[in-house]
């Protein structure tokens, strides 16, 4: 597998290398090291600001790379660096990186994010999320709550039974993790009566009923399939895995599931289109944004 680390020299940045070091990396994997100088627009355009600000940031990128492959020494997997610099207005920051990943090659990009812990105060930075929308390869978003050793790393599997979600679980198979992981599958009914007001409900004939209990009974037979269909793939690859069907607002539900099982790592699939008009449907965007933890977005692209 290859893999981009992007990185800015921030704490951010160097929880994402450590986080790498959880895994099972062999010889074959690789992982490229990249730093992007680029040029922010001055309030005031002056040419010997802009100089002295390229000139002090070319001094400290190789810095910058030292320190993230110093935390990587204990990888077995082979590490190289990148450093590239970037005209003004030629490429902003998150185009920066979606374009090196594209040009080495990778199968995924990794990041670090800033992060606050609790599902309504987590800030995800600007560059990660950009990256993570636009990007057509899946993007690994590390955030500062992410372990510092991995025994027992505990995954949730987020799945709908779409292609999306599919693919999402063969690349999580095709990931070297330790074989102490923990995985739950997790699929979440957004009942067609979920909207049916509870005061109202006595009110409702017998036939009503009967239709919402055997509407409900079809969502949850669904929703088993669905998770079984996931846990036959990914038993090809791990061993400790559980599904979990529950009713509710898929984000919410994700969100408060990771959080009581204090998840590591919340896996999801979406669809990724080429090129930087990549989108991520509103569930993978609300978890990235929210998520108490780490985030894997895994893509299929069309």
């Amino acid at each position: 597998m290859k893999l981009l680390l992007a990185t800015d020299g921030s704490e951010y940045s160097e929880t994402a290398a450590k986080f790498l070091t959880h895994f099972r990396w062999s010889q074959q994997d690789s992982i490229t090291v990249f730093h992007a100088i680029y040029a922010l627009p001055f309030a005031e355009d002056s040419k010997f600001y802009f100089n002295t600000l390229k000139a002090v940031k070319k001094d400290i990128a190789p810095k910058i790379l030292d320190a993230a492959v110093s935390v990587l020494k204990p990888v077995r997997a082979a590490i190289s660096v990148e450093i590239s610099e970037f005209p003004p207005n030629e490429c902003t920051p998150d185009q920066c990186i979606i374009n090196a990943a594209a040009s080495s090659n990778a199968d995924l990009i990794v990041m670090g994010a800033r992060g606050v812990r609790g599902i309504a105060s987590t800030f995800l930075g600007s560059v990660s999320r950009m990256v993570a929308i636009h990007s057509s390869l899946p993007v690994l978003v590390v955030k500062p709550a992410a372990k510092s050793a991995s025994p027992g790393m505990k995954i949730l599997f987020t799945v709908d039974g779409s292609s999306h979600s599919r693919a999402a679980g063969a690349f999580l198979s095709s990931v070297p993790f330790a074989d102490d992981v923990d995985v739950t599958v997790v699929h979440i009914i957004a009942s067609s009566f979920s909207d049916l007001p509870e005061r109202f409900a006595l009110e409702i004939n017998d036939q009503i009923r009967e239709t919402v209990a055997s509407a409900r009974t079809q969502e949850l037979k669904e929703s088993q399939r669905i998770v079984e269909e996931a846990r036959k793939l990914l038993g090809k690859r791990f061993r400790n895995i559980s599904v979990l069907s529950k009713v509710g607002d898929p984000s919410s539900e994700i969100l408060r599931t990771a959080e009581s099982m204090k998840t590591d790592l919340i896996v999801v699939g979406c669809r990724g289109l080429r090129g930087v008009k990549g989108m991520m449907g509103s569930v993978s965007r609300n978890i990235l944004s929210h998520a108490p933890c780490s985030v894997l977005i895994g893509k299929t692209c069309g």
